[in-house]
């Protein structure tokens, strides 16, 4: 299986020379900040983006909080059950990385030596991605944005094949998808359950907790319902 791209006729081949040749004629400080958004930016900012998420959700609050925030705690799992899975299928398919059977490439990481097939990075950003879909459509959509720069990155750095990450993609969306409506199941009374404490109710909402995980007291509700309750008893 490790000649799924031996042949520079082939049009895999063909859009890797066509893609990293870009960086050749890109400038040394273009590069290098290619090479770090590829290899650790997009990750990192796949991190914030769920953490924003999270955010927006608790201060929003209403019904479907739980459901929302196990959506996003669905997410960074389904990226690690993702690459998990990548592992027999690389071991399986064993397809080298592009510089070691193809020469011209401008190389921008060095020190790869395992597998080329399926990107573990297009795969982590996909699954997030789709996690973030399934919590919050506009989230979602800016996640998949960030999923497919990606993947172009990694073959920007000439470190995979576009069908690498075209494999990484469909696997992290396959894991993040299939495996969803379990994980909701589990994950959405555990929320539910979390939403209700008064110490811990804040990660899932914001509305009606307030300062040491209590809940928010109206100032002059609490005399007033004393006020009418004597009132009541007076009568």
């Amino acid at each position: 299986m490790a000649g799924l791209a031996d042949s520079g006729s082939n049009p895999d081949v063909d859009l890797l020379y066509d893609i990293n040749g870009l960086a050749k004629d890109a400038p040394p400080w273009f590069d290098r900040i290619m090479e770090f958004v590829g290899e650790y930016g997009l990750l990192f900012a796949m991190v914030l983006l769920v953490l924003w998420c999270w955010w927006t959700v608790r201060r929003r609050g209403g019904e479907d909080a739980a459901s929302s925030v196990a959506a996003l705690v669905w997410a960074p799992l389904a990226a690690g059950v993702a690459v998990l899975v990548n592992v027999p299928i690389r071991g399986f398919v064993e397809r080298p990385r592009p510089f070691n059977d193809h020469a011209g490439l401008e190389v921008l990481v060095e020190g790869k030596t395992d597998y080329s097939f399926v990107s573990d990075h297009a795969t982590i950003t996909m699954a997030l991605a789709v996690g973030l879909f399934v919590a919050n459509r506009r989230f979602g959509l800016v996640g998949l944005g960030l999923a497919l720069l990606e993947g172009f990155c990694r073959v920007y750095m000439g470190v995979h094949y576009p069908t690498d990450v075209i494999g990484g993609l469909a696997l992290g969306t396959a894991v993040a998808l299939l495996l969803s409506p379990l994980a909701m199941a589990l994950l959405t009374p555990v929320m539910r359950a979390i939403e209700r404490s008064p110490r811990a109710g804040w990660l899932i909402s914001a509305r009606g907790h307030g300062r040491g995980g209590r809940d928010t007291v109206i100032p002059g509700a609490r005399s007033e319902a004393s006020g009418a309750e004597e009132r009541d008893l007076a009568a």
